[in-house]
């Protein structure tokens, strides 16, 4: 009888250990569920833009008002980024009328710069020139050094990652100083702090 006692005893108390086991278990792989989850999210997000980006490439290429060989297409999220020189106004109207007909893109944001052909060749060397200097004094800053840098027209767009708003403001200030730059599009997104 004694025996019986301790065998149930000890069944009893296996029982009652494993509970808070499974428990703990349970919430372990729900946890990690949900994060096989997010990350599925985010390669289909990161999928469908560049299909959207691949779409837009190949409408703009294909529509004879564009000309898209000088038009940098960048989706994020379902929002395309339009960049670079357009020969008009009607131009630009026109790539963003054959941007918002792509099936999948959310929002646009027509970056465009209307240069004349008459003046590209110009302005295509002060662009690369304009890179250049502001690389150049992104360079001596180990916190600026991983910027992004572009230049349509005289205006810098800066892309990338910084560890902190004030960084971000800095990287502007800097760029805004260089010769020749009309305008600087801060895109620069502040890295997040990485919980454990």
């Amino acid at each position: 009888m004694r025996d019986h006692f301790k065998t149930g005893a000890a069944l009893l108390a296996a029982v009652l250990l494993a509970v808070p086991l499974s428990a703990g278990a349970q919430s372990k792989m729900d946890k990690a569920q949900e994060k096989v989850k997010e990350t599925a999210q985010d390669v289909k997000g990161v999928g469908s833009d560049s299909w959207i980006t691949s779409k837009t490439k190949i409408a703009l290429f294909s529509d004879g008002r564009v000309k898209g060989r000088e038009v940098s297409v960048e989706t994020t999220k379902g929002e395309v980024f339009l960049r670079g020189k357009v020969d008009s106004e009607e131009a630009k109207s026109a790539a963003m009328d054959v941007v918002k007909g792509i099936e999948g893109v959310k929002n646009v944001k027509n970056d465009l710069q209307v240069v004349p052909p008459a003046a590209r060749k110009a302005v295509t060397a002060d662009d690369k020139a304009i890179t250049k200097a502001v690389e150049s004094r992104f360079s001596k800053d180990a916190q600026l050094k991983k910027i992004d840098v572009r230049t349509d027209a005289g205006v810098v767009v800066l892309t990338g990652e910084v560890p902190s708003i004030s960084v971000s403001a800095r990287a502007s200030e800097m760029a805004y100083r260089v010769n020749g730059v009309k305008a600087v599009t801060n895109e620069l997104r502040v890295a997040q702090a990485k919980a454990n």
